[in-house]
């Protein structure tokens, strides 16, 4: 059985659901052990061209700095897809800790 989204439910869940789905893709992406901490956040974008709210993800591995992938869209938006570019622009930058990827990428 699937489970249905309802529109009316609190965003809160929504966002809890979506942020659930996230990290799993992550861990999957990046074969990740489960108890690798992730966060999933969504903050307001500073850069040029970027809109109002991105999705920004932190995995937190034992003895490296935090990784950092931002996804340029709303969590509601970012699909695995997306996920799946913004990881491969993020490993590719061996000088950075991160990615990003927008709808322009």
């Amino acid at each position: 059985m699937s489970k249905i989204n309802n529109p009316l439910a609190p965003k809160t869940n929504r966002l809890l659901a979506k942020s659930t789905e996230i990290k799993a893709w992550v861990r999957q992406l990046l074969e990740l052990p489960p108890d690798t901490p992730l966060t999933v956040a969504e903050l307001a974008c500073r850069d040029e061209g970027c809109p109002d709210i991105e999705t920004v993800i932190g995995i937190m591995r034992t003895g490296e700095p935090i990784q950092t992938i931002r996804v340029h869209m709303t969590m509601s938006e970012v699909t695995f897809d997306h996920l799946a570019e913004a990881v491969s622009i993020s490993s590719s930058k061996s000088a950075s800790s991160s990615g990003h990827f927008s709808r322009n990428s």
